[in-house]
């Protein structure tokens, strides 16, 4: 009788521990920027650690038939650069984030605006913000901006494949 009674509430134990463990996965959001682990997280493309809170960025991909996944990057160069090689460069949920250069908030990137002449991690000289302002680029003249300074000026020697 005591044996059945533990056996029982053992697997009602098992039971909630399950439900408690998928619930927990079931809030990791699957759009959108990801929690950045500052001084720890490293940038996938130039493994530097991600420490300026102005003027990093995240891909998120959607594998298909997987959950979706996040990239960190210590600067917009380095994430553009870096999706450029990937398979799902060109995929439309490819969704792709930045922090406001002036409030640190993630902002969509192919919705923002570029601001020439900051100094960045990696010296692609970019910040993003939401609005517009004379003189910013758009997502599409900020990659070509990115690609014309890695062409110039080669930042990662080329050495860079993933």
């Amino acid at each position: 009788m005591i044996k059945a009674f533990f056996n029982t509430r053992g697997k009602l134990f098992a039971v909630l521990l399950s439900g408690l463990i998928l619930s927990a996965c079931g809030n990791d959001k699957q759009t959108g920027a990801a929690e950045v682990k500052w001084d720890r997280d490293a940038c996938e493309r130039c493994q530097m650690m991600l420490s300026e809170r102005n003027f990093s960025a995240q891909v998120r991909v959607f594998p298909e038939g997987k959950r979706s996944r996040v990239y960190k990057f210590d600067d917009m160069g380095c994430a553009v650069l870096w999706l450029e090689k990937q398979t799902y460069h060109s995929d439309p949920k490819t969704e792709i984030w930045v922090n406001n250069y002036k409030t640190n908030e993630w902002i969509n990137a192919k919705q923002s605006w570029f601001i020439k002449g900051q100094t960045t991690p990696m010296n692609y000289g970019l910040g993003a913000q939401p609005e517009k302002i004379d003189g910013a680029l758009d997502f599409e003249q900020a990659v070509k901006h990115i690609n014309e300074i890695e062409k110039k000026y080669n930042i990662h020697g080329g050495n860079l494949e993933h």
